[in-house]
C-alpha cells in the first residue's frame, strides 16, 4: 500500500473511533507510521487529510450502490446500510459527525459533506423514480430521513433498527404506488 493510502486508512480508523478534532496529528498518523512532513506533502494540511478520508468513505458507499437496479430499489438502500454497518460498525454517519465537528472551523469540510449528502439524496431520488415510474421529491426526503435516522439510531440501538426503517420505507412506497393507480 502506498503511503498516501496507508495514511488515509489509518486516519479513517482513528477518526471513526475518536472523532476528528479531539485527536492530535501524532495519533492520527500513528497507525500508518507517517510523519507530519508526509501528511503535509500528500494532503497540504490536517484538514486536507480529513477531506481525503471523507471523500474515500463517501466514494466507497456510493460505489456499493452503483449499478444496482434490484427488484426493491428503495429497500435495497437499507439492505446495503445493514451490510455496511455489519462491516464497519455503527457509530453514526462519519460524514455528519465531521460536519458537526467542523461546523465553525472549516467551511470547506461543511461544503464537502453537503455535496456528498446531496449526491446520496439524488441516488435515493433515482431509486424512488425507478420504483414508482416518476419522481417524488417529498417521498425522496422521507426515505432519506429514514435512512439517516436508522444510521444514527443503530449507534445507540442494535442493527435491527435498520430493518424497522426499511419496513417504514416500504410502507411509504406502497402508499405512493397506491396513489399513482
Amino acid at each position: 500500500m502506498k503511503k498516501r493510502e496507508s495514511i488515509i486508512a489509518g486516519a479513517s480508523r482513528v477518526f471513526e473511533t475518536n472523532g476528528f478534532r479531539g485527536v492530535g496529528v501524532d495519533a492520527v498518523l500513528a497507525p500508518s507510521g507517517g510523519s507530519t512532513r508526509t501528511l503535509y506533502k500528500h494532503f497540504g494540511s490536517r484538514d486536507g487529510l480529513v477531506r481525503a478520508v471523507l471523500e474515500l468513505r463517501h466514494q466507497r458507499f456510493m460505489q456499493r450502490l452503483e449499478g444496482k437496479n434490484p427488484a426493491d430499489p428503495v429497500g435495497d438502500l437499507f439492505d446495503q446500510l445493514q451490510q455496511w454497518l455489519d462491516e464497519h460498525g455503527a457509530r453514526g454517519c462519519m460524514l455528519l459527525r465531521a460536519r458537526s465537528e467542523y461546523a465553525v472551523a472549516s467551511p470547506d469540510i461543511v461544503e464537502l459533506v453537503g455535496r456528498q449528502k446531496k449526491e446520496f439524496e439524488c441516488e435515493i431520488a433515482r431509486r424512488v423514480a425507478l420504483d414508482l415510474g416518476c419522481e417524488n421529491a417529498a417521498l425522496t426526503v422521507q426515505i432519506w430521513l429514514l435512512f439517516e435516522g436508522a444510521t444514527a439510531a443503530a449507534s445507540v440501538s442494535d442493527h435491527s433498527i435498520v430493518a424497522e426503517a426499511k419496513q417504514a420505507a416500504n410502507v411509504l412506497m406502497s402508499v405512493a404506488r397506491e396513489r399513482l393507480r
